[in-house]
């Protein structure tokens, strides 16, 4: 499941537009009609400017310049019965009309313009981000796989959250998620590197850690080459989570470099997942250090279980009250959860619902499942869990501190 954020603006400007687009016309007639009905010391002809004034507003450039025409005409209409055109009051009133529409069109002939370069634009970065993230299918292997991005508020940036979901031989699932700091193409560029180079080892290397290797190395090398140091002279480094989930054993493990930690669900519990051998954003630091030497951290995922991976986008959305959205506690008021993609709703929902509106920042949440296997082998091994933040269904939300 993929889903976007589209502007409810944006959603209703059409269709709301075609149905008030006939006021300005409506305000001319009105105007004209109780104008010739009145004394001729009475004079709202004046009022006639609002007309062009509102189609810029609700149409385009045509339609305002037609507004603004027949205001003209309804003027001039309005001089010959009150007095004739050679009146200097009503040829001030004429010529002002005429300057004010012409200034009206030209600002939405302005408007216009740049309202289709953001069109080409957002096409642009949709696009871009579309085949760049080549979103998986909803089943990978033995995992139900549901997927959401939502853009920040300004969509005309290009937002460097990434995540791709890989097989591994025939026997496993590999999963990225990160986060590039910054925006624009150069985000998207730092995260075609990560990408490009976990698709590229996903499936040519035996272990975690030798593919986290060659991800670092490659952002390593070739970091340099595409960040914008003449924009963004910061530091430049990736956020990434990695997963290796085998088919047919529980025993699954991660390697975090500075990413948020994963979720698990698993009946009406959520745990959080901490990395207990953390490793430093990609592209910070001094060179890779040797795959055997990047340990990974071992966990467990049953049939039935959830993983939800999430970018910081969703747990640093604010509240108007600049509170933080409290994921673990709202996933559990969620449970149980028929799917992940009933899970993603009502996360997508609620997450919209606390920030008041569009998030500041890029978010992405991946909801994992493994399904019921009859191959799946279940070893007497601890859950690994003991000990680290969970919440459970039911437990009332805890607002975490700024």
């Amino acid at each position: 499941m993929g889903v976007r954020r589209v502007s409810v603006d944006r959603l209703l400007e059409q269709p709301l537009s075609r149905g008030l687009v006939a006021i300005p016309f409506v305000l001319i007639v009105t105007i004209t009609v109780v104008d010739l009905q009145v004394p001729t010391d009475v004079h709202l002809g004046p009022l006639l400017v609002v007309a062009p004034a509102l189609a810029a507003s609700l149409a385009g450039t045509r339609m305002t310049a037609l507004a603004g025409f027949l205001a003209v005409a309804a003027q001039v209409l309005i001089a010959v019965f009150h007095g004739g055109l050679d009146t200097p009051n009503h040829m001030a009133q004429i010529t002002a009309l005429i300057l004010l529409s012409a200034l009206t069109v030209f600002l939405r002939h302005i408007q216009e313009r740049r309202e289709r370069a953001l069109s080409l634009a957002r096409s642009v970065a949709e696009t871009a981000q579309h085949v760049l993230l080549r979103p998986p299918p909803r089943r990978v292997g033995p995992l139900r796989v549901a997927w959401l991005y939502l853009s920040a508020e300004d969509e005309t940036q290009i937002g460097g959250d990434l995540f791709a979901v890989a097989r591994s031989g025939g026997s496993a699932t590999r999963v990225v998620i990160g986060d590039v700091r910054g925006k624009g193409l150069a985000a998207i560029a730092e995260a075609s590197l990560v990408l490009g180079a976990f698709r590229e080892g996903a499936h040519r290397y035996a272990t975690l850690p030798e593919l986290v290797g060659v991800v670092e190395e490659s952002v390593y090398r070739n970091l340099a080459d595409v960040v914008d140091t003449e924009h963004d002279l910061g530091e430049h480094f990736i956020t990434a989570l990695l997963l290796d989930i085998p088919d047919h054993e529980p025993q699954a493990e991660m390697i975090n470099c500075g990413h948020p930690p994963p979720l698990l669900v698993r009946g009406h519990e959520v745990v959080t997942l901490p990395a207990r051998h953390p490793v430093p954003p990609l592209g910070l630091g001094e060179l890779p250090q040797p795959a055997r030497a990047r340990p990974s951290d071992p966990f467990t995922v049953e049939a039935g279980d959830m993983l939800v991976l999430y970018t910081d986008g969703v747990v640093e959305a604010r509240s108007p009250a600049g509170v933080f959205y409290p994921l673990v506690e709202r996933v559990a008021t969620f449970l149980p959860a028929a799917s992940p993609e009933a899970l993603l709703r009502h996360i997508h929902r609620d997450l919209l619902d606390h920030v008041g509106g569009s998030p500041a920042d890029d978010a992405v949440i991946l909801v994992i499942e493994r399904t019921a296997s009859r191959h799946l082998h279940r070893p007497h091994l601890g859950v690994h869990l003991d000990g680290h933040p969970r919440a459970h269904a039911g437990d009332p939300p805890r607002q975490p501190s700024d």
